[in-house]
């Protein structure tokens, strides 16, 4: 547990960017405030550092992504077949199965050190989850849970046809967080039917462009977004551009 808490969270709109180039970011974001942590374990409280915390937004290329517990199998291209339709293919370090990242959808890298707010992933899963519903909300999409499947729903209640639009995915270590959620907000629907999403196979999946009939602003949604997860986890929000690490 952190002497000193911060809830001070840097918000960085990366825009587009490769996955690989993200993933190595949040690494060495992550490795960051882990270095923090180690060293203030044999200081006296006053002379321990706060450990920061960030908030990543971005636009992904086509890409595929297999969680830790996902199945190969569950990505129905080959090599030639994702090749053709220039995407790539990802194994990494988080929870979940596989999913996709594309343009017109909205990923969310919350790197964040829990000691300064709650050490509970499932509540930490839970929380996500809310400010992913409240801002759905403003849009005017009624959202919430399926029991037993991660992640945000529409027609979570009768489940005539339960879609899913917002897909979630973590890691944490030592209490630090990394990966996080993608929010389909104009999304091209139709690279999803190259895999079995999240490992669920009778189950379909929206955006927000296909259920409101228009697109959306991407820079908006990470807004209203934002000002919902600073009011669950009680962030104190600083925007901030990309860092150049050492």
């Amino acid at each position: 547990m952190n002497s000193i808490i911060n809830k001070k969270t840097k918000v960085i709109n990366l825009g587009p960017m490769g996955y690989q180039q993200a993933w190595d970011y949040q690494e060495q974001l992550f490795a960051e405030i882990v270095a923090v942590k180690i060293a203030n374990r044999g200081l006296l409280p006053d002379q321990q550092l706060p450990t920061p915390n960030y908030l990543l937004f971005c636009e992904h290329p086509h890409v595929y992504t297999l969680g830790k517990s996902g199945k190969q199998d569950h990505l129905l291209l080959d090599e030639k077949q994702l090749n053709d339709i220039q995407a790539q293919f990802y194994k990494i370090n988080r929870g979940g199965d596989i999913t996709y990242h594309g343009p017109g959808q909205l990923v969310g890298y919350p790197i964040l050190d829990l000691d300064n707010f709650f050490t509970d992933i499932h509540r930490y899963m839970r929380t996500l989850e809310e400010g992913i519903i409240r801002t759905l909300a403003h849009f005017g999409l009624v959202a919430g849970r399926i029991d037993g499947l991660t992640g945000v729903w529409l027609d979570h209640e009768t489940l005539q046809n339960p879609r899913k639009i917002c897909a979630m995915g973590v890691k944490a270590s030592r209490w630090v967080t990394m990966h996080g959620f993608a929010l389909n907000v104009n999304t091209d629907l139709r690279f999803f039917g190259h895999i079995v999403p999240c490992g669920i196979d009778d189950k379909a999946v929206t955006s927000m462009q296909h259920e409101l009939g228009a697109p959306l602003d991407l820079a908006q949604v990470a807004d209203i977004l934002s000002k919902h997860l600073s009011e669950l986890f009680q962030l104190e929000l600083i925007h901030s551009e990309k860092e150049h690490l050492r």
